[in-house]
């Protein structure tokens, strides 16, 4: 008997929530603005300003000291577009919806999530925070040391995430077996490898947790600062004879982290993070976050004296790690777009769930009587907020 449920809003539901249930990495940071594009109308490469908080400093005494607010935002581009494409006969359409999930959608969205949460990981190189347990399995001191990072970026203690690799897992779950923990969490650790809410966060495991290869630099690089006083984000530098590669994790001499409200000095080097590949003996590093000396936007403090040294953190030249993530939703952002839902062919179909919008377009071939079919989705992802993520680097 001919599946008469098989209808294009169907199947678009049915794809759209295996696609978001597999999600798991975007399904816990930001996805709000996703509506601002569906109202502008969807175009590739379209462009969403997103406002950050703005920062004061504040003054002593009773006289009037006024100070500029200067908006901060960062841009969020629409620009990649993928999709999954399958052809079927006319026979199969007599499948049953849960057979047709079986055949063709849930394995069509497991690759195209795949693909989707490998390209949004990247987002993991623009962090600087790092807990260095490079060399060393994870660990729950490592989780406590995560959790310290995110709190003095001041992360809201809700809606904290910590992202695992499956060895990971293994590591947290022998670490951690034998703390106080109720009974039904015990249980589920024994049956199911579930780490559940530790310190702070939810725990996920995800086999797309990225890896870092450092560029050639040692722990000692041999660069120095050129010049005093520079702000911004690009350090002058000399002296050095090896590379850096985008996502390496440096800190410079005399330059410190400050408390993000007070701005006192902690007493702790600020990381920054390299921003793009360098060859050797380079003469500038472009870095993140930018070097700012003063101002209600103040991080470190001060600017890097002539010929500070810059150090790399986690191993030696070449060293790699597996990049494990903490981080706070509202860290990173994801946003889909509405594809336009062409005229002309078999049936056409476009659903949101959750903040994600998926197409589906499926044409007649009336040589072949097969059903070519396409499931897109248009979408873009940025760093917003990375003091409120650290990286947590172990192998």
């Amino acid at each position: 008997m001919a599946n008469s449920l098989l209808t294009p809003s169907i199947i678009t539901k049915e794809a759209l929530a295996i696609l978001h249930q597999k999600l798991n990495f975007i399904g816990t940071i930001n996805r709000q603005y996703d509506d601002q594009y569906a109202q502008a109308g969807a175009k590739i490469g379209s462009d969403l300003k997103i406002r950050l908080p703005n920062e004061f400093t504040v003054r002593t005494g009773a006289s009037l000291s006024s100070q500029d607010v200067t908006e901060q935002s960062v841009t969020l581009s629409v620009g990649t577009q993928k999709g999954v494409d399958f052809t079927f006969s006319s026979q199969e359409l007599s499948l049953t919806i849960d057979e047709f999930k079986a055949r063709y959608i849930e394995p069509a969205m497991a690759v195209l999530a795949a693909n989707i949460e490998s390209d949004a990981f990247s987002m993991s190189k623009d962090v600087s925070n790092f807990v260095n347990g490079v060399g060393s399995a994870n660990s729950f001191a490592n989780i406590t040391k995560a959790q310290k990072e995110l709190t003095l970026g001041l992360a809201p203690y809700g809606d904290r995430v910590y992202m695992h690799d499956p060895q990971s897992v293994v590591d947290m779950l022998a670490d951690t077996k034998g703390l106080f923990q109720d009974s039904g969490q015990i249980a589920k650790q024994y049956k199911e490898g579930m780490l559940g809410r530790i310190s702070g966060f939810d725990h996920y495991e995800n086999t797309l947790v990225p890896t870092h290869t450092t560029g050639t630099a040692a722990a000692t690089t041999g660069y120095l600062a050129n010049g005093a006083s520079q702000t911004g984000a690009s350090l002058t530098v000399d002296g050095g004879t090896t590379t850096f590669l985008v996502g390496d994790i440096i800190t410079i001499a005399g330059v410190n982290r400050v408390h993000p409200e007070t701005k006192a000095d902690t007493g702790v080097l600020q990381n920054f993070v390299v921003t793009a590949n360098s060859g050797t003996s380079a003469t500038s590093l472009s870095i993140s976050p930018s070097i700012v000396a003063s101002g209600g936007n103040q991080n470190v403090s001060g600017s890097p004296a002539d010929n500070a040294a810059v150090s790399k953190l986690g191993g030696a030249s070449g060293a790699d790690w597996t990049d494990t993530l903490a981080y706070h939703k509202d860290a990173f952002c994801f946003a889909t777009a509405d594809l336009v839902l062409p005229e002309g062919v078999d049936f056409v179909a476009r659903e949101v769930m959750d903040g994600i919008s998926m197409r589906i377009v499926r044409d007649y071939s009336i040589s072949a009587d097969t059903f070519p079919c396409r499931i897109d989705i248009l979408y873009g992802y940025k760093t917003i907020r990375p003091e409120i993520a650290t990286r947590v680097g172990i192998n």
